[in-house]
């Protein structure tokens, strides 16, 4: 090899260390600066789990379901159908992909606030930062919805990138305004009040006035333990009855996705930003110093709190039912303790026991995720995949094996597109 080579070999070997710098190294800091530096830098576990969750958007699933297809049975069928959505009630886990990117959002954002204070960026230039990036997540989300469309009184407002944006944003101010204690008494008075609310007061535009009276309130709340034996607490829980709804059908313009409710609106995205601070309270772990938190403390901190938080989250589903629409108390706790539980057992493989090889398909994923989402909209992946392998999957894969062939090939063409720009550093951000 020549000394030119392996000068560049080492360069980049020194990059990658700087930007996910091992655990072993971070606890060799000796210096206050030197601490401060590695602890506002990224953690590749973070990149490597939003890696596999955004894996599942442009192709994984639909390799799971054709292989489950090939091979049929109970245990495939259960599960081809977790690649499905719930239709109200309930969770599978394609429910989870959604509010597992926003919890992670959260979780960096407390290693991107140390690298602005360590740059020493004032605050209200932060601030206006994190405003920008939520107002522009929430255009981005108008533009991916509707294209470029003037027809105002027909457009979806609700989207995806924008329950993000919002969630985030919010998250973000209170956690950059306050201390830990106040945001967990804060998030749980959300989570108490949004159940109280939901379960107690009925839509009025759907309900009769009766509805309203205080005997009917009196039975609603003598029933908040057993939702089962009220058929008023039933009707508030539908898609049709809920305050969430009526919340979104008269504060929201446009249209919304299921006509009387939606998924995205306005209403749901109070306990949103729940999920999001819970990624920033526990990102803010991850991100301690070896000396205020040691790594394997941090492990525990993650497994252990994401166990009471789903176990929390089963617990409220027996009275307040699971459920991602309504993005509802019992949804926030289950998928803030199932993420917990997947970044602490990512971080624990990846940056604390040093195993880091495997997940590098992952971390090229992870690095990229507006680019995929907006990716799927702007750009006829099905063309180039169709292009590159069309023809030699017609002619070389036998029948019952080319659809799963397709899938797989389709997953392909996003990752080493994905790949591309990570080798040129290319990362689509706001």
């Amino acid at each position: 090899m020549s000394r030119s080579s392996s000068a560049a070999d080492t360069s980049r070997r020194a990059s990658s260390a700087n930007v996910y710098p091992l655990a072993s190294d971070v606890s060799r800091a000796t210096s206050p600066v030197e601490s401060q530096s590695r602890s506002s830098q990224r953690l590749m576990s973070l990149d490597a789990l939003r890696g596999l969750n955004m894996l599942f958007i442009i192709g994984l699933s639909a390799v799971i379901v054709d292989l489950c297809n090939l091979w049929p049975g109970a245990i495939s069928s259960v599960i081809a159908e977790q690649m499905t959505h719930v239709e109200w009630n309930g969770i599978r886990h394609h429910d989870t992909i959604f509010p597992l990117f926003l919890f992670l959002a959260g979780a960096s954002f407390p290693f991107s606030l140390a690298k602005a204070r360590a740059k020493e960026l004032p605050t209200w230039r932060v601030v206006l930062k994190v405003v920008f990036r939520g107002l522009a997540l929430v255009a981005l989300g108008v533009i991916y919805n509707n294209g470029v469309n003037f027809d105002f009184a027909n457009l979806r407002y609700g989207s995806v990138l924008g329950h993000i944006g919002l969630a985030w944003m919010f998250a973000a101010l209170i956690f950059m305004a306050t201390g830990r204690k106040f945001q967990i008494c804060l998030s749980a008075v959300i989570l108490v009040g949004y159940w109280l609310a939901l379960t107690l007061y009925p839509a009025p535009d759907v309900n009769p006035p009766e509805a309203f009276s205080r005997a009917a309130f009196m039975e609603r709340a003598q029933n908040l333990l057993t939702p089962e034996n009220s058929s008023s607490i039933q009707k508030n829980l539908s898609m049709e009855g809920s305050l969430v709804g009526y919340v979104d059908r008269t504060v929201m313009p446009g249209k919304l996705y299921k006509k009387v409710h939606d998924p995205e609106g306005l209403a749901s995205t109070l306990p949103a930003i729940v999920t999001a601070l819970l990624g920033m309270l526990f990102g803010s772990v991850l991100r301690a110093a070896p000396k205020e938190i040691g790594e394997w403390r941090k492990v525990l901190i993650l497994l252990g709190g994401g166990l009471a938080l789903t176990a929390l989250g089963v617990a409220w589903n027996e009275i307040f039912p699971i459920n991602k629409n309504l993005w509802n108390s019992s949804f926030v706790c289950f998928v803030g303790g199932w993420s917990a539980i997947a970044l602490g057992l990512f971080y624990l493989i990846i940056d604390v026991l040093g195993l880091r090889r495997w997940a590098f398909a992952f971390v090229v994923v992870g690095a990229n995720p507006l680019a995929i989402y907006l990716g799927r909209k702007f750009f006829d992946l099905n063309h180039t995949r169709d292009f590159f392998f069309g023809d030699a999957i017609n002619r070389f894969v036998p029948d019952n094996y080319q659809t799963l062939a397709t899938s797989f090939a389709g997953l392909l063409v996003g990752w080493l597109i994905l790949l591309w720009l990570y080798r040129r550093r290319i990362f689509i951000k706001i």
